[in-house]
């Protein structure tokens, strides 16, 4: 079992930055793909960004490429996500999650997932 918990969320003017971290723990992390999600209000739960716990592939999804960076520091257990050039509807809240099978992408099938931490972008 996965357990994640998120930080680093908070209010921001668009145009500004935020990281977001994501603390893991279980010993089969090095299994599992970690990713961001986000569900802004009304909204469906959707995919940001993942990484492999062991290798070098990221994953992003369309509206956040060359804004958002997912990393990873393993000797922490910690997966970051850098947000840059922040839009109003980046507003959501961010969880992050684990998914040892099946594409990333796809927000089914994730699990260990955190309370969330709420970013909000004023314009």
């Amino acid at each position: 079992q996965v357990q994640l918990v998120e930080s680093g969320g908070g209010l921001v003017q668009a145009g500004g930055s935020l990281r977001l971290s994501c603390v893991t723990s279980g010993r089969t992390v090095s299994n599992y793909n970690i990713a961001w999600l986000r569900q802004a209000p009304g909204k469906e739960r959707e995919f940001v960004a993942a990484i492999p716990w062991s290798g070098r592939n990221t994953y992003y999804a369309d509206s956040v490429k060359g804004r958002f960076t997912i990393s990873r520091d393993n000797a922490k257990n910690t997966i970051y996500l850098q947000m840059n050039s922040l839009k109003p509807e980046d507003t959501a809240v961010y969880y992050c999650a684990a998914k040892m099978y099946g594409l990333v992408n796809i927000v089914s099938g994730y699990n260990g997932w955190g309370q969330g931490t709420q970013v909000t972008v004023s314009s």
